[in-house]
């Protein structure tokens, strides 16, 4: 399982405390089927603890995601900044998906070349 977030996200994530550890153990629930919410064409909503304080306190994230092949951190929202995403949101989102999880190996190294994804590193 490859793990990406792109370059707003990754942003977003550091200034709410958000590292790779909670990501990492985001999509690790995820693969085991613990999804807050298919919001259909790959789009998930997967609530990630931050800082010890726990999923009731901390953030939504929004993804990209197939299972067993790859997970694309794409949105974040603290649960207390907004309840949840437009249909027009939803629709944009549901079109990235299909775009990033159609990347081929190549497009993804050039996407991380040119800084667009960071790859989330697996820890082992």
């Amino acid at each position: 399982m490859r793990i990406f977030k792109n370059k707003a996200f990754s942003k977003w994530a550091a200034k709410e405390g958000l590292d790779d550890d909670a990501l990492r153990a985001a999509v690790d629930e995820m693969e085991r089927g613990l999804i807050d919410a298919d919001l259909g064409g790959h789009v998930v909503k997967k609530r990630v603890a931050v800082g010890g304080r726990g999923k009731s306190g901390g953030v939504r994230t929004l993804l990209a995601y197939k299972v067993g092949d790859k997970a694309f951190f794409v949105y974040g929202f603290a649960k207390n900044a907004r309840a949840n995403i437009s249909a027009d949101e939803l629709k944009a989102l549901k079109h990235l998906a299909k775009e990033l999880l159609g990347y081929s190996d190549k497009a993804l190294t050039e996407a991380i070349k040119h800084g667009a994804l960071i790859e989330v590193e697996n820890d082992g």
